[in-house]
């Protein structure tokens, strides 16, 4: 691999090019789906490539290719430097790198047990028990799906200045969908689990602690009452706080986006937020499911602060965006593999604990309703949003009451933000995918945070 990795870069710059990068991967995959009982996929397999990107005339050119001999990585380089050379002669605004200095590196993420080494028997065993366990929680449960997949690659990132990054990374992930019915009324539920670690993450209390709450869950649902429309005082869990960070903060932050249009850019500096608001990126959570210390540009991740008391302070850059920004670069470029070209990407984004405990958060609320797993929907790059809640509760005289069904909540981002008024000192992280049109492991989450005021849909 080493040897066509530096033969990409050496035809990339004999050709002409400014800068080369070749990335190399080894990587080997599981995937297991059981639905109700029946195992529908399981397969193992091995994958590796070469993705050359070249720097020349200003513009970029990208080629991959499945061969990883020193020939194959020639060509790749070739084909990487005609595209280039074809848009600079066309380009308005040459591409602009901020400097970095040649990381040279070799790290193995910690694991205990390593996924290649659990025989596909285990993993199925593991999958098809928590299915039929969840089956039988309830007799309300009509239909259950668990999804298994772990993933461990050999990376290299290679650059004609000088980078030379290995890294293995190891993830291993659970998806589980649960759906349940009664008397007219259906229930669904799905949760995901994992992280940068091995297949020890699948404790037996990691475990039984998911199925419970997928069983409260829909059970809840099935009791639930109607949500009340209005605007009503919220308590939000922290995986509604960190779904919300990502999904409705988060990406406007990434420079790319923030550049064709998010409404953060325009904020720099400001005062956007409430001041107990202080929201981080960070790619260096070691266990994390979006632990990336170096990114696939072979720059060091550094901690991003998005927000501090309220401010608007960073954003999540790549070495082409901090240039054209003046910028540091973030350590945010990422790509799904050697297939794709490294674009800016959350890793693991959160909101900062505060003081309060959870009582002080929920004392002073009359009614209201208290958030705690989201289902998903709809936010936009003007900073607006719909978002439909899987679980969530009736908090009456401050304490915690009826669940509530068929909620949704939708809003400004930056309007909400400012209601916050109160900040839990707990805090979890969550694990999740995020596509942008390449998929990345991210995780977000925080603290459980208390807003004055939320727009929730339901009966009026």
């Amino acid at each position: 691999m080493e040897e066509a990795l530096l033969e990409a870069l050496d035809v990339g710059m004999k050709l002409g090019a400014s800068l080369v990068e070749a990335r190399g991967e080894k990587t080997v995959k599981t995937r297991i789906t059981v639905k109700d009982g029946r195992i529908e996929v399981a397969r193992e397999g091995f994958e590796s490539g070469i993705g050359v990107r070249v720097l020349a005339k200003g513009a970029w050119g990208y080629a991959s290719t499945s061969n990883v001999d020193s020939t194959s990585a020639g060509r790749a380089a070739e084909e990487a430097f005609k595209l280039a050379s074809s848009i600079g002669e066309e380009i308005r605004s040459p591409v602009r790198l901020a400097e970095v200095k040649p990381e040279r590196v070799k790290l193995r993420w910690g694991v205990k047990v390593h996924p290649s080494k659990v025989p596909i028997e285990e993993k199925a065993s593991l999958t098809l028990g928590l299915n039929r366990s969840l089956l039988e929680a309830d007799g309300r449960i009509r239909s259950c799906t668990v999804e298994y997949l772990d993933l461990s690659s050999l990376q290299y990132v290679y650059t004609s200045e000088g980078a030379r990054v290995l890294q293995e990374k190891v993830y291993v992930w659970l998806r589980v969908t649960l759906s349940a019915y009664e008397a007219g009324v259906y229930a669904t539920a799905s949760e995901e689990a994992g992280a940068s670690l091995g297949f020890e993450y699948f404790e037996e209390a990691r475990i039984e602690a998911l199925k419970r709450r997928l069983v409260d869950r829909v059970k809840g649902q099935l009791e639930a009452v109607a949500a009340k429309g209005g605007a009503y005082p919220a308590v939000l869990g922290p995986s509604v706080v960190g779904v919300f960070a990502h999904e409705s903060l988060g990406h406007m932050a990434e420079a790319d986006l923030a550049l064709s249009g998010s409404i953060l850019l325009d904020q720099a500096g400001r005062q956007v937020a409430s001041n107990h608001v202080t929201i981080y990126d960070d790619g260096g959570l070691e266990g994390s499911f979006g632990y990336s210390p170096y990114d696939d540009e072979g720059v060091r991740a550094r901690r991003v602060a998005i927000l501090e008391q309220g401010r608007v302070t960073g954003f999540l850059h790549n070495r082409e965006t901090a240039g054209r920004l003046e910028a540091e670069p973030t350590g945010n470029a990422r790509a799904e593999n050697f297939r794709y070209t490294p674009i800016v990407r959350m890793r693991n984004t959160f909101m900062a604990p505060g003081d309060h405990s959870l009582e002080e958060l929920f004392e002073p609320v009359r009614f209201g309703y208290y958030l705690k797993a989201l289902r998903g929907g709809q936010t936009n790059m003007d900073g607006t949003f719909q978002v439909g809640v899987q679980e969530a509760y009736e908090i009456v005289k401050g304490e915690v009451g009826r669940p509530v069904r068929n909620l949704s909540i939708a809003g400004n981002t930056l309007e909400t933000l400012m209601e916050v008024e109160a900040v839990g000192r707990d805090f979890e992280l969550w694990p999740g995918r995020c596509g942008k049109g390449q998929t990345a492991f991210i995780s977000d989450g925080g603290p459980t945070i208390r807003v004055r005021s939320l727009r929730i849909g339901g009966r009026d």
